[in-house]
C-alpha cells in the first residue's frame, strides 16, 4: 500500500511542479527511508505496531504552493512546522490546539485539495482510453473481490494491469531503465519567507496533528494499545528536521499503515510487523532511483490516474466528515475557496480557505456552535 498509491501521488506532484528526478528521489528517501527507520525504532521501543512516514495531504498542499513559491521557501516552512509540532508535543497542548479548528473545516480544505487529483481519473481517458479503461476496471474488480484485495491492494493491482497494458501497446519502454542503485540525497538550504510561512505552516501543521496523527492514535487505541500521544507528536516534530533537510514534507504517524499492521497476529507480538514494515520502507527509499525511473517511464496521464484512484476513498471520507455534521456553511465556504485556488497577497488558497471558512462559520453556523 505504502509503495504504490502514496508513491504515485508524490510522483504526480513532482511531475506537475517540474521537479527533477533527483529531487523526487530525495523526497522518497526522506519519506520512505527515514520514515522506515523511525517506524521500526518506535515500534520496537513502545512494543506496538506504529507506522511512521510522510503526510499525503501535505505533499498535495505543497504541489499547489510550488506553482508560485520557490522550493527552498517551502523547505523553510517545513522547518517551522517541525518547531511548532515539537512544542505542541512537549507542552501537551496537542488536543487543546486541535479543538480550536473544527474537523469539518479541516476536512473541507482537504477535500478541496484532493479534488483536482481525483479528477485526473476522468482526464486520463482522452489521452489513452484503453489504458485508462483497463486500469479502472482492474481497480474496481480487485476492490469488489475481498479475497484479492486482502493480498494485493487495489491500487497495486491497477498499476500492474495498467503497466502491462502500457507495455503491450508500446506506451512503456523498459530499455532505458537504470541499474539498481542507491539514492544520493540532495540537501536543501531553507529560505524563511513570510509568504511561505503564512501559506504552508498552518495547513501542514493541521495535517500532522489534526489528520494523520489522530487517525494513527485512534487505530492504536481501537486495537487495545495506549499510544504515547505527546511523545509521538514530539518525535514527529523533531524528525521533521532531517526530513526537511533533504526535501521531505513533515513526519506523521500513519493511519492506513497502522490499520494494516493490526489485521493479524497476537497483540503482544504485532510490533514485529511494525519493525519489518519499517525495514521494507528503508529498502524502497534507498533504491528510489530505480522505482522513480520506472514510474517516470509510464505515461503522465497514467500516473495521474493511479494517483486519483489512490486517494478516491480518502476524498469520499473527507466529504462525509466535512458535510455530514455541523458547521456545513463554513465547510462549504472552505471547500469552494480551496478549489478556486486563488492566492491572495501571494498566499495560497488552503490558508485562506480555513480563514474564510472559520469566519463564515462564526457568522452563519451559530446554532451549530451553540451560540
Amino acid at each position: 500500500m505504502a509503495a504504490t498509491g502514496p508513491f504515485v501521488v508524490l510522483l504526480g506532484v513532482g511531475i506537475d511542479a517540474g521537479m527533477r528526478p533527483q529531487d523526487i528521489n530525495s523526497w522518497v528517501l526522506a519519506g520512505y527511508g527515514f520514515g522506515g527507520v523511525l517506524g521500526a525504532l518506535v515500534s520496537l521501543v513502545y512494543r506496538m505496531p506504529i507506522g511512521m512516514g510522510w503526510t499525503i495531504p501535505g505533499i498535495i498542499i505543497l504541489g499547489g504552493s510550488l506553482a508560485h513559491l520557490p522550493f527552498q521557501e517551502c523547505v523553510g516552512a517545513f522547518y517551522m512546522v517541525g518547531v511548532i509540532v515539537t512544542v505542541l508535543g512537549l507542552s501537551g497542548w496537542v488536543q487543546r490546539v486541535a479543538r480550536y479548528i473544527p474537523l469539518s473545516i479541516v476536512m473541507a480544505m482537504v477535500a478541496g485539495v484532493f479534488l483536482p487529483f481525483v479528477l485526473k481519473i476522468v482526464q486520463a481517458f482522452p489521452d489513452d482510453w484503453l489504458i485508462a479503461t483497463v486500469t479502472v476496471l482492474a481497480f474496481v474488480a480487485s476492490s469488489a473481490l475481498p479475497h484479492i484485495a486482502r493480498f494485493a491492494p487495489p491500487v497495486l493491482f491497477a498499476i500492474l494491469v495498467g503497466g502491462i497494458t502500457a507495455l503491450l501497446t508500446g506506451k512503456l519502454s523498459l530499455g532505458e531503465l537504470p541499474a539498481l542503485s542507491v539514492v544520493e540525497p540532495i540537501f536543501y538550504t531553507p529560505v524563511f519567507s513570510w509568504r511561505a510561512m503564512v501559506e504552508l505552516v498552518i495547513p501542514l501543521t493541521i495535517t500532522v496533528i489534526g489528520i494523520h496523527n489522530l487517525q494513527g492514535f485512534a487505530i492504536c487505541e481501537v486495537n487495545g494499545y495506549t499510544p504515547p500521544r505527546n511523545a509521538l507528536t514530539t518525535i514527529c516534530g523533531i524528525c521533521t528536521f532531517p526530513f526537511a533537510a533533504i526535501g521531505g514534507v513533515p513526519t506523521v504517524v500513519t493511519g492506513p499503515g497502522n490499520a494494516i499492521l493490526n489485521l493479524s497476529g497476537e497483540k503482544e507480538r504485532r510490533y514485529a510487523g511494525g519493525v519489518f514494515f519499517g525495514f521494507l520502507m528503508i529498502l524502497f527509499g534507498l533504491f528510489a532511483p530505480f522505482s522513480t525511473a520506472l514510474a517516470l517511464a509510464l505515461p503522465a496521464s497514467f500516473i495521474g490516474l493511479i494517483g486519483g484512484l489512490a486517494i478516491f476513498d480518502v476524498l469520499r471520507s473527507s466529504f462525509l466528515t466535512a458535510f455530514s455534521g455541523k458547521l456545513s456553511i463554513g465547510a462549504m465556504t472552505t471547500f469552494v475557496v480551496t478549489v478556486a485556488d486563488q492566492p491572495i497577497a501571494n498566499i495560497g488558497a488552503p490558508f485562506w480557505a480555513i480563514v474564510f471558512g472559520l469566519a463564515v462559520s462564526y457568522v452563519f453556523d451559530k446554532r451549530d456552535r451553540g451560540g
